[in-house]
């Protein structure tokens, strides 16, 4: 993306606020009465009044000059009054397209939009619709200065002497076009400096989400080390973009010292051709005073505040990108939201499998040890199994491969249709109970969540908090109870596989049986990352997770033949009791 789709988006900014824009422009125009009767009465003030032996002439239009400064004032505060008329509706526009574009990736990919949750976005949101909205008023206040002020002191050389702007004005054009000629350049530092910051952001992000698994697996070292990378490349274009800066300072020099050696040079000339000392000396104040003030905050604002507004411009409007799924993960067809009732009943081997892992491998990088290794798994259709093994052996992992948050780096993950998964913090979102019930299923009837608040136990809640049209405070619920809302949000969806990471870890044992008898008798699969023995009883199977190794059968099965299983049952065995 180019300043190509950028400028006709503000073209048609500016056009809808025309009368912002005719309101800055009569502000300015006192601006430029200003700078013209600068230089103007300090000739006047010399050639009419002490050149020619009249002070009090002379000292009238001196008077006329300060004058000219009170004008100044006054379109200063008019000014700034209409530039909110711009700024504030430019910023409220951004935070719209950075929520849209949010959206449209949330659903477009959900699982690259929970990943990206907290970096990009919200680096739009925040940080970068802020540096618009500062560099925006920035160089609007510059632009506009520049244009009226240049106006008025080359209409005052005019009116006092044409000549005077044929030797001021070609130097000051020479200067102007070596600066531009930097701006392309810096713009692309630019652009590639913010890529890196917005890389690095994302990458913090993963590795906060992730942390657990990274400790646990032992990826310290190699997540530094990609971290440190990320600064070191952020670092390396902050000094490519400080060298820019010095070439750019060394152009406003020339543009801002050409003009007034141009004058000097010519001055015998002029005086020759007829010129006056009173005309010489209000083209130096207009230069001195007025033009090269301006020209250097112009430069200053195009140099900096211009090249990050056109680059941060570009990322609000470049469409969303959608990820393309990945190779190793069959596609997968939409669930339809039709009612529990309506949908078909399956039992343990019956029809396609919920999911099946053929040979999966997932490492945290590349030289890092494998979570899972060489892995074989089939969850039949309607099965409830069990997940358990010691903490940081991959349960969480084998749950996110499941739901298509990570990808293996070796061997395939089949999943048929979009997956539900409940992770260890449950997310409850300001809304009513019903919304928070229907999440995952909108078109639910009232007679389904009925039957799901039954089912799962969830009427004393439900009346605590209110009723289902009760609005909910998330900060007032205990864990416990977000964890029962997600589970009816859960047992209300058309997933046919639902993923429960440590999902009922905050309930009492007779809730969690509860729970879980009532999700394994929906029509689905489930598949529990468990914390109790009693989930693993309950199962149909039970995965053992076991470093290299990996077994899954009946919990008897397991007691006699895995040395580990006994030895967690063994554990569990007083909250069996």
């Amino acid at each position: 993306m180019t300043a190509g789709r950028v400028l006709p988006e503000g073209r048609r900014f500016l056009l809808r606020r025309r009368r912002d824009v005719l309101r800055l422009a009569a502000w300015s125009l006192l601006e430029s009465a200003h700078t013209f009767l600068g230089g103007y009465g300090v000739a006047r003030a010399l050639d009419d009044g002490f050149l020619a032996g009249r002070t009090g002439t002379g000292l009238l239009w001196l008077a006329v000059a300060a004058a000219g400064a009170l004008l100044g004032g006054l379109a200063v505060r008019g000014v700034f009054t209409g530039l909110a008329g711009l700024v504030e509706p430019l910023r409220d526009g951004l935070v719209r397209r950075a929520v849209a574009h949010a959206l449209t990736a949330a659903v477009a990919d959900p699982a690259r939009a929970e990943r990206a949750a907290g970096s990009t976005a919200v680096s739009r949101l925040t940080h970068q619709t802020e540096i618009a909205r500062d560099s925006f008023a920035g160089l609007v206040l510059t632009a506009r200065s520049f244009v009226f002020t240049a106006l008025g002191a080359l209409v005052g050389m005019a009116s006092l002497e044409p000549a005077l702007t044929l030797v001021v004005l070609p130097p000051l054009l020479l200067g102007l076009g070596v600066f531009l000629a930097t701006l392309a350049p810096m713009a692309a530092v630019q652009r590639a400096f913010l890529d890196a910051d917005e890389a690095l952001s994302a990458q913090v992000g993963a590795v906060g989400a992730g942390l657990r698994d990274v400790a646990a697996c032992g990826g310290e070292r190699h997540v530094a080390a990609e971290a440190g990378m990320l600064v070191e490349a952020e670092a390396r274009l902050s000094r490519r973009l400080a060298r820019w800066a010095a070439v750019r300072t060394l152009a406003l020099g020339a543009a801002g010292r050409l003009p007034v050696v141009a004058l000097l040079v010519a001055t015998p000339w002029l005086l020759r051709e007829g010129v006056t000392a009173g005309a010489l000396l209000g083209a130096l104040t207009y230069l001195v005073q007025a033009l090269l003030p301006a020209l250097d905050a112009l430069m200053t604002a195009l140099g900096a505040a211009g090249t990050r507004l056109l680059v941060v411009l570009e990322r609000f409007t470049d469409p969303p990108a959608g990820a393309p799924a990945p190779a190793t993960r069959a596609p997968r067809s939409p669930v339809p939201a039709t009612p529990a009732e309506d949908r078909p009943a399956a039992g343990p081997g019956a029809g396609q499998p919920a999911a099946e892992l053929r040979g999966v491998s997932f490492a945290y990088g590349p030289g890092a040890r494998p979570v899972l290794d060489g892995l074989d798994l089939v969850v039949g259709p309607g099965e409830h199994l069990a997940v358990v093994g010691p903490s940081g052996i991959g349960k969480s992992t084998l749950t996110a491969l499941l739901a298509g948050l990570v990808v293996p780096t070796g061997g395939t993950v089949t999943v048929p249709g979009a997956p539900a998964l409940l992770p260890q913090q449950a997310y409850v979102f300001t809304g009513t109970v019903l919304d928070n019930l229907r999440y995952l299923h909108p078109g639910a009837t009232p007679g389904e969540v009925r039957r799901a608040v039954d089912a799962l136990g969830l009427g004393p809640l439900v009346r605590r908090l209110g009723g289902p049209d009760a609005v909910i405070d998330p900060g007032r619920l205990s864990q416990g109870e977000r964890q029962c809302l997600a589970l009816g949000r859960a047992y209300l969806s058309p997933a046919p596989l639902l993923l429960l990471d440590e999902a009922t870890c905050h309930l009492d044992p007779e809730t969690e049986e509860r729970a879980e008898r009532a999700l394994a008798a929906r029509p689905g699969a489930l598949v529990v990352v468990a914390h109790r023995i009693s989930s693993a009883v309950r199962a149909d199977r039970v995965l053992v997770l076991d470093g290299d190794r990996a077994q899954c059968a009946p919990h008897d099965e397991l007691l006699e033949c895995s040395a580990l299983y006994r030895d967690l049952a063994g554990l569990w065995q007083p909250d069996a009791a």
